[in-house]
């Protein structure tokens, strides 16, 4: 009897449990089971998948392969079988997503009701964080991201552009004044990103060359959307994406500072996915009704 369909279960389970003894718990087996499950898979591909040590567990680039291989596999397998006890081709199931919590909240919470209209069978898990996730390890279906790609082995579909602006709120400016150039920030309340890959420098235009200032505030948070809500309270001045200030902006909520200054350089957004041929039907409904959406949402002036 072939079992590979199991030993693909036992090992893709293993790779998101991180551990052995986990894996064995969730799939109600002893963990001597399932260490002996993938001892057999490796002596039959001959090769080793998963470097082990005391602390965790690693991925060589032979398993990290067979990861993403069994589960697009795996997942064909479930839809199609969903399929058939359904009757029908229809998109159901769970698909996770996660983004941003500035562009989850503008671009694309709006889509969702018409998206769960259009597919009632499809319930979106949806996470809203400036965290980078792990689409492999957290179970995450699709990523929306803002930034440069780094490699990997991630399908992605382009949504957009965006560049941030330096906003600030009337009340705030009458305050403690405008400020006229990138070297009058220091004497502002510059509030800012408090995750690991931002850096306290607004990168500006001044006097021909390129200047990095280094600036702080009173606030540092994890998403945009705290810092426009501050920034509109009049706290300080905010420099983030422009989708979501362009309504405040229009209305003389807030006010664009330093424009003569600015770089000009755009940020890419992407929809970032597992697999390609093998994408399950819930996820390929939900990019491709979401995307194009989402699309016309940035192209607005």
């Amino acid at each position: 009897m072939d079992n590979r369909a199991g030993e693909m279960m036992v090992f893709v389970r293993v790779v998101e449990a991180g551990s052995f003894s986990e894996a064995a718990r969730l799939m109600l087996m002893t963990p001597s089971t399932v260490s002996k499950l993938i001892a057999r898979l490796e002596a039959r591909l001959g090769v080793r998948l998963i470097e082990r040590s005391t602390r965790r567990l690693a991925l060589t680039g032979e398993g990290q392969f067979y990861y993403e291989r069994s589960q697009a596999l795996l997942g064909q397998l479930d839809e199609t079988e969903q399929q058939i006890a359904q009757g029908g081709a229809e998109a159901d199931g769970i698909v996770r997503v996660t983004s941003s919590v500035t562009f989850g909240t503008a671009a694309l919470e709006p889509i969702l009701p018409n998206f769960f209209e259009a597919y009632p069978r499809v319930v979106v898990d949806l996470s809203l964080s400036d965290d980078v996730a792990d689409l492999y390890m957290e179970r995450t279906d699709i990523a929306i991201r803002v930034g440069k790609l780094a490699d990997s082995n991630l399908m992605a579909r382009k949504i957009g552009e965006t560049r941030r602006r330096i906003v600030a709120s009337p009340a705030y400016l009458a305050r403690h004044g405008t400020p006229r150039s990138p070297e009058d920030l220091v004497h502002h309340n510059c509030l800012g990103f408090n995750f690991r890959r931002a850096m306290p420098v607004w990168p500006m235009r001044e006097g021909g060359r390129i200047v990095e200032r280094m600036l702080s505030g009173s606030l540092l948070a994890n998403n945009g959307e705290t810092l426009r809500r501050m920034a509109l309270a009049g706290v300080g001045i905010i420099r983030v994406a422009d989708y979501h200030l362009r309504n405040q902006i229009a209305r003389g909520e807030l006010v664009e500072l330093l424009v003569d200054c600015d770089l000009g350089e755009t940020d890419d957004i992407h929809a970032l996915f597992k697999g390609s041929q093998f994408l399950p039907a819930r996820v390929r409904a939900f990019l491709d009704f979401t995307v194009p959406r989402m699309q016309a949402f940035l192209e607005q002036k």
